[in-house]
């Protein structure tokens, strides 16, 4: 019986130690092929732009081009999906945030994907959150709009509301605004922020608690839409041109933002991911890439070291978690 264990025990150090060689192996060889980097939105919205702002210079990191691939609808789980489907080999990495990894699964029954079937490599970026209005609406503060809401609900008119998907941050910031003020609210789903905001400018609905972009400053000086408020606890100078939600009466505590980050599957052997990681956080060091992220008003992080990135997306599948359980979200 010893001897059985014995011969267990060294078949078993045996498998492991082929496994790191063929790592050490891969870590070597790793990228010798171009890498696609998965954005589950379709082009021209925030996601994009961020991916467009990074993917040269982390292709000069890598020593191989990085190629773009826009796949959008069910709140970015079918780009997610379609990341999982794919080897464990690090040459797909996903543009991530709460909204495809944390929230979809929470939001749509036929979404199978787990949030821990993904790796955190690093940080990319945080997002300020706009609160957009249709240009005809008759308000011009958050508390004219609390008002005006309250109002349209009351005749049997509740305001609509966009997002990039059921189950997605936006939809959830959405519901809780209609919670914490008592007010009925319609959600408008779409596949992504671009064709949100095209209906938004058409007057086909009236708000939309969208990631903040410079875009948007054009968009209100031309009077296509407007910006009441940042969802900010405070002005920010980057931004000091629109009251931080903060300074109104009725929502001061509706504070909120959200990061994105770049992902592998989790079993992406480590020596890849240690790579990954290396480049990617050697792209966030480039000034050209700090330069386009905050022409967007993208709030850049401290670069975290693997082990913490791992630790913060684990805080943040719990955070996220508890908000999507505080307005009682149900799969569908």
């Amino acid at each position: 019986m010893n001897a059985r264990i014995r011969i267990k025990t060294l078949v078993a150090g045996a498998a492991l130690a082929t496994l790191g060689l063929a790592g050490t192996a891969i870590a070597q060889t790793f990228p010798a092929r171009p890498v696609t980097l998965m954005v589950p939105y379709p082009a021209g919205g925030l996601s994009d732009v961020i991916a467009r702002s990074l993917n040269v210079t982390l292709g000069k990191q890598l020593g191989q081009p990085v190629v773009i691939e826009n796949l959008g609808g069910a709140s970015g789980a079918i780009a997610a999906q379609k990341v999982l489907s794919n080897p464990s080999d690090g040459y797909t990495v996903f543009q991530g945030s709460p909204n495809e990894l944390i929230l979809a699964p929470l939001a749509n029954a036929s979404n199978k994907l787990r949030s821990e079937d993904f790796r955190l490599v690093q940080m990319i970026a945080t997002a300020q959150i706009a609160f957009l209005a249709k240009k005809d609406l008759p308000v011009n503060s958050v508390d004219e709009f609390v008002e005006y809401a309250r109002k349209a609900a009351k005749d049997g008119k509740p305001l609509t509301f966009a997002s990039v998907g059921p189950g997605s941050f936006y939809h959830l910031l959405g519901e809780h605004l209609s919670k914490v003020t008592g007010i009925p609210m319609v959600h408008v789903p779409y596949k992504g922020a671009a064709p949100a905001e095209q209906d938004l400018m058409a007057g086909q609905v009236d708000f939309f608690l969208a990631p903040y972009g410079k875009k948007y400053d054009e968009m209100q000086k031309q009077g296509r839409v407007k910006v009441l408020a940042m969802l900010n606890s405070e002005r920010l100078e980057s931004v000091k041109q629109y009251p931080a939600i903060s300074e109104s009466k009725q929502l001061k505590d509706f504070t909120f933002k959200i990061w994105t980050g770049y992902f592998v599957k989790k079993d992406t052997p480590d020596p890849v991911a240690t790579a990954l990681h290396k480049a990617i956080t050697g792209t966030l060091g480039d000034p050209a890439v700090h330069q386009a992220l905050e022409a967007n008003s993208q709030l850049l992080p401290r670069p975290q070291t693997l082990a913490e990135a791992d630790r913060a997306y684990t805080d943040g599948i719990q955070q996220f978690r508890s908000i999507a359980k505080s307005i009682g979200l149900q799969a569908q």
